[in-house]
This record gives C-alpha cells, sequence and structure tokens, in this order.
C-alpha cells in the first residue's frame, strides 16, 4: 500500500464516522439564512483544496467529456467543441460539507441547460451521475442539474480553474454541498434509476441542501 493509498483509506474513514455521528449538524436555518450562511458553516476567504489524495492531471489534447445514458443525442466533446458551445458567466456562494462557505465566487463555463439542450435526455432519465477522472462518482436529480445556476466551469476568478480544484473542467452546482459538484468532470450519464456516488454510499445526504442540512443520510 502506498502513502497515497493509506492517506484516502483515513480520509475516507474519517467522514464515514462523521456521518455516523452526526458531526457539524446544528439545527438552526432561519437565523443562518437570514446572516447568509448555511447552519453549521463559517465563512472563509481562501479555497481550501479537498480530494481523495490524487489529482488527475489531463492535458486538454486528451481531455474527453462523454454525455450519454438515456440521451437522443449522446456526445463527445473535445476541449474544442466544449469551448464552441455558448459561454456563460456567474457569481454564487459555495458551502462545503467539511463547514466551510466562500461567497462572491465568479464562474465562467457552460451551463446544465446548454448541455441539456445539446443532448436531449429522453423521457425516462430522471437522474443524472456524474463521473470524475479520478473515479469518482456523485448523483444529482435531473431536476436539480437543470437549475439555472448549474454549470459546468472551467474559470474562476478570471483564471483557469487549477488542477487542485478540479481543472480543467469541474460540476457547479451552487445550490446544494460542494461534494456534488464533481471535479475533473468526465461523463455525464442521464439514468431512469438512481446511483448514489462514492460519498452517497458512504453516510452522506443523497441530496445534500446546506439549508437544510443534508450532511448525511
Amino acid at each position: 500500500m502506498t502513502d497515497g493509498d493509506g492517506f484516502k483509506e483515513k480520509l475516507i474513514a474519517s467522514k464515514e464516522r462523521w456521518a455516523r455521528e452526526g458531526r457539524l449538524l446544528t439545527g438552526s436555518p432561519d437565523l443562518q439564512r437570514a446572516r447568509r450562511l448555511p447552519p453549521g458553516q463559517r465563512e472563509v476567504k481562501n479555497w481550501p483544496v479537498l480530494d481523495l489524495g490524487a489529482q488527475p492531471n489531463i492535458p486538454l489534447d486528451k481531455w474527453r467529456l462523454s454525455i450519454d445514458g438515456a440521451v437522443e443525442n449522446p456526445v463527445v466533446l473535445n476541449w474544442e467543441a466544449l469551448k464552441a458551445l455558448p459561454q456563460s458567466e456567474s457569481v454564487s456562494d459555495m458551502h462545503c460539507v467539511t463547514q466551510w462557505s466562500r461567497y462572491d465566487n465568479r464562474w465562467q463555463g457552460v451551463s446544465g441547460r446548454t448541455l441539456l439542450d445539446l443532448a436531449m435526455p429522453r423521457a425516462e432519465a430522471k437522474h443524472v451521475i456524474l463521473h470524475a477522472y479520478d473515479t469518482y462518482t456523485t448523483n444529482v436529480t435531473l431536476e436539480v442539474f437543470a437549475d439555472p445556476d448549474v454549470m459546468l466551469v472551467h474559470t474562476w476568478e478570471g483564471r483557469p480553474i487549477s488542477r487542485e480544484h478540479g481543472g480543467p473542467l469541474r460540476v457547479l452546482i451552487p445550490r446544494w454541498y460542494l461534494w456534488k459538484s464533481a471535479k475533473w468532470i468526465k461523463r455525464i450519464e442521464f439514468s431512469a434509476e438512481d446511483k448514489p456516488g462514492f460519498w452517497e454510499v458512504r453516510g452522506y445526504h443523497n441530496e445534500g441542501d446546506p439549508w437544510l442540512e443534508q450532511r448525511y443520510s
């Protein structure tokens, strides 16, 4: 076993214990919402780095994004094709389940709705499974993915998103805890059935609304 494997196992075990113990739950959403801060969170000015001990390095000429499953138009995009799609900008807060929040992040990328228009999910598609280059997965409903603020982002604060934060492209679902915003996105799978992802099968909530403190199942 490598040192990286040991770190990953310790991190997973620690977070599974948090889920069993209900760590960080506070139960006071009304007061926190008035302060713009979900319950149990604290504001930070930096952007903490959290991963499973591996940060994939994907050269842009090798990078691909597959959009498939229950869709009428499955596609595979290279970097040039992604950048040729309509580009969007947004400003949003982000909230991590490990208790920090960062306000007013400026993003650029491709909206989820643009990808929906491109792929054309079939009527039976109710869920979206996000697959990353490091084998991480997470799940959201199609309804959540279709929110107007959902994006696949390549730029943060005017600069390309760094590798440690999920570059060259990561998902942004700002209304949910950040573990739903998969880094190093590789594949977007539309599915008739739900497929809980890496943390969801390890005690984390299947949804992840920070205002409802949906940290754990």
